[in-house]
């Protein structure tokens, strides 16, 4: 072979892969991108029943402040000292009423 062709594949050699990693940079999808994230938001806006509900809708009554104390230091015993819960693999053992 001639030198020219050496030099014609040693070039192309350089291009292909220059070519090849600069196609990565590229977008391919505008169409996509330009409509990103509407179908999330239609599904969103489609669970939702009544949109104007808050302007419409009337408050629940609240809880007098004596009676939520109780209830939240209630709320709070129970977690310091939990009922035991009976053992599950023992159940109808020992219950007594022998014939």
């Amino acid at each position: 072979m001639k030198h020219e062709h050496f030099a014609f594949a040693r070039c192309a050699a350089l291009i292909v892969p220059v070519c090849a990693a600069l196609s990565g940079c590229m977008t391919s999808t505008p169409i996509w991108d330009a409509h990103f994230g509407e179908a999330e938001r239609a599904v969103m806006q489609a669970q939702i029943i009544d949109p104007h509900a808050v302007e419409h809708a009337q408050s629940a009554p609240g809880v007098d402040g004596k009676s939520a104390v109780s209830a939240m230091n209630t709320y709070e015993k129970s977690f310091q000292q939990p009922t035991p819960s009976p053992n599950a693999f023992v159940i109808g053992v020992g219950s007594g009423g022998s014939q």
